[in-house]
């Protein structure tokens, strides 16, 4: 596909490079993939470059992020024209606004997965006894969370379709040449899980700030099971990572907003570092897409607000501790709807370093995995679902605790919205659960015309269409275009 060909010339530098606040050692001069890691420290720095490339703008920087947020209803759009408004109308057609650059950026970092264990496959058969099981899994486990990411784009819910297409599976390095076809959502669940469970053993149980290790895998394992809805195997994953409270543990209410502007927290099971002089987005940054129109910067433009639906959620308690991460919005003086997790604080703190927009990206926090666990515990065991639904819920103090009389798949789902607001989850979970997004359209006067205001994963604009480009540079895609593109 040509997405190869653009890409992968520079494919080696962009693996090679360092990240310095990851890393103590001087970087190796750039070689062949081949021969690029000879030692761990080698290893290392190839690592360092595929967690750098996650952070890019259009992957967990803000693209990615923003697509599950701004189409799942818990967000909306004041003005149109600000940025990203296709997100929110789904004006996407294979030519106008297929956000392309998704798929590129994260197949950009598989392929430096796919480098970096091609490496280290070639120096462990001349030298058996070096010690690379970590950065072997460390790459696995991304390549794992990152074609899962894509299958979720691109590809129906496992329980709707899981023999339609998904996306191509691309488990070794490609030459400029090749043209992978799309597999189907199941064989991509099924890579997935073989990397995961691989990488699981190889992966240290204790933390390095900023990397994988064995609960992160354990913690993708949850929530990969819970897409598929195996919940016996995604209540097994999770409860071994809410166990391990020497690790980690959940944010005391009067601790909750300032968690925001800490890096590596308590409940941080996979946080994507961001440095001012290295990877931060600017005013490209999420924060600065989510916080007031002109709060700390010109080129803020209040480009999303929190939905009124959303805001509904939180009214039931005045308390909840949650309220203290939004701040009022332009429509009035005294509406809650921007949102500043990714400012640090609603002074625009940042997570103390130089700049506001240089804040760490959570991608797995240990809130979510106790809302797996409930949600699977749920079908077979609901005093287990109440108990873990409880330790988040009483984020909120004065809403009554979940009974086995009262907890619901929708309760849980509501608690998900309060607590992953600005984390990229509602879209994906009301799809995965077949549940209808409706969309705050009047808040701003919207005319929508690409979308109607109540939507379900039947609607075929659910799924991003792969792009005219990358059908030109690879034909046998056309046949595989998403049903009505």
């Amino acid at each position: 596909m040509k997405a190869t060909k653009i890409f992968l010339a520079g494919l080696v530098a962009l693996s090679l490079s360092s990240c310095k606040d990851f890393l103590d050692v001087e970087p190796t001069n750039m070689g062949k993939v081949e021969t690029s890691i000879q030692t761990p420290a080698d290893a290392q720095i190839m690592v360092n470059g595929m967690m750098n490339s996650m952070t890019d703008v259009n992957y967990y920087g803000r693209n990615f992020i923003m697509y599950g947020d701004a189409k799942g209803g818990d967000l909306t759009v004041y003005s149109q024209g600000r940025g990203l408004d296709a997100l929110y109308t789904f004006n996407h057609t294979a030519t106008t606004n297929s956000f392309s650059g998704t798929w590129l950026q994260i197949y950009n970092g598989i392929h430096q997965a796919n480098n970096i264990l091609e490496g280290i496959a070639t120096i462990e058969a001349t030298a058996p006894n070096a010690s690379f099981d970590t950065y072997k899994a460390q790459a696995l486990t991304a390549r794992a969370i990152m074609h899962f990411d894509l299958v979720r784009l691109y590809g129906k819910s496992y329980d709707d379709d899981k023999s339609s297409f998904g996306v191509p599976n691309v488990t070794t390095r490609l030459g400029s040449e090749a043209q992978p076809l799309r597999a189907t959502v199941e064989q991509n669940y099924t890579q997935i899980l073989a990397d995961l469970t691989k990488a699981a053993p190889l992966l240290p149980k204790t933390i390095t700030k900023g990397y994988i290790n064995y609960y992160t895998n354990l913690a993708m394992q949850a929530r990969v099971y819970l897409y598929m809805k195996d919940y016996a195997n995604a209540l097994i994953a999770a409860e071994e990572v809410i166990s391990k409270t020497a690790l980690y543990s959940l944010y005391s209410n009067a601790a909750w907003v300032a968690s925001w502007k800490t890096p590596f927290g308590s409940e941080s099971i996979f946080e994507l570092g961001v440095f001012a002089t290295e990877n931060d987005l600017g005013t490209s940054a999420l924060g600065v897409y989510l916080r007031r129109s002109g709060h700390g910067s010109n080129n803020a433009l209040g480009q999303f607000l929190v939905s009124d639906y959303y805001l509904d959620r939180l009214r039931q308690d005045p308390n909840d501790v949650r309220w203290g991460i939004l701040a009022r919005d332009e429509t009035s003086a005294t509406r809650m709807g921007s949102l500043y997790k990714y400012s640090g604080s609603t002074t625009l703190e940042g997570d103390g370093k130089a700049t506001n927009t240089a804040v760490n990206i959570k991608v797995i926090r240990l809130s979510e995995i106790y809302l797996i666990a409930a949600e699977a515990a749920l079908p077979t065991d609901k005093a287990k679902a109440v108990t873990y639904l409880n330790a988040i819920r009483k984020r909120a103090p004065n809403l009554a605790p979940a009974t086995e009389a009262t907890i619901s798949l929708d309760m849980i789902l509501d608690e998900r919205s309060k607590e992953l607001l600005g984390e990229g989850h509602r879209f994906f979970d009301m799809i995965r659960l077949n549940k209808t997004i409706t969309f705050n359209d009047e808040l701003g006067g919207l005319s929508v015309a690409g979308r109607e205001t109540s939507i379900n994963r039947s609607f075929y604009k659910t799924r991003l269409p792969i792009s005219q480009t990358e059908i030109n540079a690879n034909p046998g895609l056309k046949a595989q275009q998403n049903q009505g593109y």
